[in-house]
Formats: structure tokens, C-alpha cells, sequence
């Protein structure tokens, strides 16, 4: 009989629980019942990782160059040596072709180079203010050189440019993004709640950019960029081309839940309390919908770090000697290039998952968000 009355006591509780959660938390409780909406998230966060700590990462100065190892192929890590758990590469020996001239690279089975977790390395800052050498992963020895990815044409080593590109491109991805989310619910919003000849002004507007093919604006707006411009300026004004034109759809949307929130009777309480009509918009009515500007927007950062990536392999984006996935993936272009170092499409293949993963948490988010949906 006890246990029967434990049941309808557990239930309550629960009910109660969920009846006095924020929306927030709401969204959390439905979202990580989403298994790879959740697997995703970590690899995103892991990731940012990156992002934040590029060089701790990294085996070794990404910009080192040394043409005598140029296209070195893939040295695979082994985790076993004479039975016990002490990884390691095999070492690559180089030797030219006579006929083709070309070097041609074998692994030497009598020599192990050994990898370790947290080794010394080359030194770099955190943050441009703490100076270390520590590096998560690299030889024990600090003398040699691994390539866990290859390396190029030049003899760098892809792995670190991977992760110096990749903070390069998730950082383009999530800046334009943050700044189309801050246009579009701020024009948007404006749009919706005094409507008159304002809306009329801003809805030409969006229709105007909405009618303009955008891979030529993107061309135009990134070929007109001075050729004399450092990388951070041109990193600076790649991300505000990509945000100045991929606010429109956000605002709209804005726009259209404004229309609805307007008549509200909260909207009318703020009034009778005396909220500006900014704090109305701020505090009030972009609150009630913001769990869909997330999942919006978490949708959105794929797309912008595609478009970077797409200038930049094109030679209109982020130049050389800035380093982003599109300016790895210009090492692509060449055919017999490609043939000789496959390795050289890694980026690529990085990209596809990143985008894959970012679809993923968006659509994790935006089911979590629906309160219609189950």
C-alpha cells in the first residue's frame, strides 16, 4: 500500500518540478534526451577547445618550413611497444626517385620515434600573456619531428595547421553569426513593434539584399579588399561581410513574432509601467522566443563557416599567411598535387563533420525549443 502511495508523490513532485523550471531549463531537460544532438555538443565543445588553446594543441610551429620533408605521408600513432602501453610512430625515411626526381618516402621498421601526452615542445602564449612549451601530444624527444597528418608542399606540418585553421574558421563561423543575430533582432524587432514607415524602409531593405544573388556579393565585397591589408583586417572584414548579409532571414522571423507580441497583455502592462519601448523589446518580448533564436542561430554558424571557407579556397577570403580551413584546402587544388598527398583533403573531410555536428545540436535545439513537439 505504501509503494502504491509513492508513485502519485513521486509524480507530483515531478509535476511540480517542471511547473516552477524556466524555459531554459525546460530546454536543457528535452535537449539531452537527444543522444547525438549531445554527442555533437561535446565535439563542438572540444572543438572550441581548440579555438581558445590552438598551439597546446599543435605538435609544432605551423608555419616551420622545410622543403627537404615536403609531402610526407600520414605517420600513424601505435599504441603498443613490446607489449606495454608506450605510443609510437614509425620514422620516415626519404630517397629520390632517379627517373622522376620525385621523393619518395618509407617507413624505417628499426626506428620508433615515441609520442607522450604533455611534452615540451616550441614554446607559444596563452592569450598573448602566459608563455609555456607544453604541448598536449608530440615526440619525447624534442629534437624530432612527427607529422601525425602529413605535410604539405612546403614541409609544414599539417596537424598544427589544422588546428591553428581551425581556430581561424570557427571563430569567422561564430563572430558573423553573433553579429547577424544582433542586426536581425535589433532590425527586426524595431520593424515589428512600430511598423509604419519604418517596417516599410527595412522590409525593402531585406528584400533588397534577399534579391541579390549572394556568392557575388560575397565576391565582390571580398575581391574590393586591399591587397596591402594584414590577415586580422581581412579576418575582420570577412566576418562582417558575412554577417551584413545573412541577418535578413533572422529578422524577418523577429518581425513576424513581434507582429503577434505586440497586442500581448504583458507588452500592454510594460506600457502602463512606464518601460521604455527598448526595454520593452529587450527585457520583455525577445525573452519569450529566445530558445529559437538559439537553435537559429546554432543552424546559421555552419552556413557562415562554409561561405569563409568557400572564399577562402576560391583566393577571395582569409589570404596566406593566415591560416584557415579554405586556405588548407587551396593546397587541394592541384590534380597531381592530390594524387601524390591524398592527406591534403583532411580539412575537407574536417569541415563535413563540423557542419554535421553543428546541424545536429541545431536541430537538438530547435526540438527542445518547440513546445508542440514530442
Amino acid at each position: 500500500m505504501s509503494a502504491v502511495q509513492t508513485i502519485p508523490v513521486a509524480t507530483a513532485a515531478a509535476d511540480e518540478r517542471i511547473a516552477v523550471a524556466p524555459n531554459w531549463k525546460l530546454v536543457w531537460w528535452r535537449f539531452r534526451r537527444h543522444r547525438l544532438a549531445m554527442i555533437s555538443a561535446g565535439l563542438l565543445i572540444l572543438l572550441y577547445l581548440v579555438v581558445l588553446f590552438p598551439d597546446f594543441f599543435s605538435t609544432q610551429d605551423p608555419e616551420r618550413t622545410d622543403a627537404r620533408q615536403a609531402f610526407i605521408p600520414v605517420q600513424m600513432v601505435h599504441l603498443f611497444d613490446d607489449g606495454a602501453l608506450r605510443p609510437w610512430v614509425p620514422a620516415i625515411v626519404g630517397k629520390r626517385d632517379p627517373v622522376t626526381l620525385r621523393m619518395r618516402w618509407t617507413t624505417d621498421p628499426r626506428r620508433k620515434i615515441h609520442v607522450g601526452f604533455f611534452t615540451r615542445g616550441e614554446s607559444y602564449r596563452v592569450f598573448g600573456l602566459l608563455s609555456t612549451s607544453v604541448h598536449l601530444i608530440g615526440p619525447t624527444d624534442p629534437a624530432e619531428r612527427i607529422f601525425l597528418l602529413g605535410s604539405d608542399r612546403l614541409g609544414r606540418d599539417q596537424w598544427s595547421r589544422i588546428m591553428r585553421g581551425t581556430q581561424t574558421s570557427m571563430t569567422v563561423g561564430l563572430v558573423a553569426v553573433a553579429l547577424s543575430v544582433v542586426f536581425g533582432v535589433v532590425l527586426g524587432g524595431i520593424s515589428g513593434y512600430f511598423g509604419g514607415l519604418i517596417d516599410l524602409v527595412i522590409q525593402r531593405l531585406i528584400e533588397l539584399l534577399q534579391s541579390v544573388p549572394t556568392i557575388p556579393i560575397w565576391l565582390a565585397l571580398s575581391a574590393a579588399l586591399p591587397r596591402d591589408w594584414t590577415p586580422v583586417q581581412v579576418f575582420f572584414a570577412i566576418t562582417v561581410i558575412l554577417s551584413l548579409v545573412g541577418w535578413t532571414t533572422l529578422a524577418r522571423e523577429v518581425r513576424g513574432r513581434f507582429l503577434a507580441l505586440r497586442e500581448e497583455d504583458f507588452v500592454l502592462a510594460a506600457r502602463l509601467a512606464g518601460c521604455s519601448r527598448m526595454r520593452i523589446i529587450l527585457r520583455h518580448m525577445v525573452p519569450t522566443f529566445l530558445s529559437h533564436i538559439i537553435a537559429t542561430s546554432s543552424l546559421a554558424i555552419p552556413v557562415m563557416i562554409i561561405n569563409e571557407t568557400s572564399l577562402s579556397f576560391l583566393g577571395l577570403g582569409i589570404r596566406p599567411p593566415a591560416i584557415s580551413w579554405g586556405v588548407l584546402l587551396q593546397e587541394a587544388q592541384n590534380i597531381q598535387t592530390l594524387a601524390l598527398a591524398p592527406w591534403l583533403l583532411i580539412p575537407g573531410l574536417i569541415v563535413i563533420v563540423t557542419v554535421l555536428a553543428f546541424n545536429l545540436v541545431g536541430d537538438g535545439l530547435r526540438d527542445a525549443s518547440d513546445p508542440y513537439s514530442h
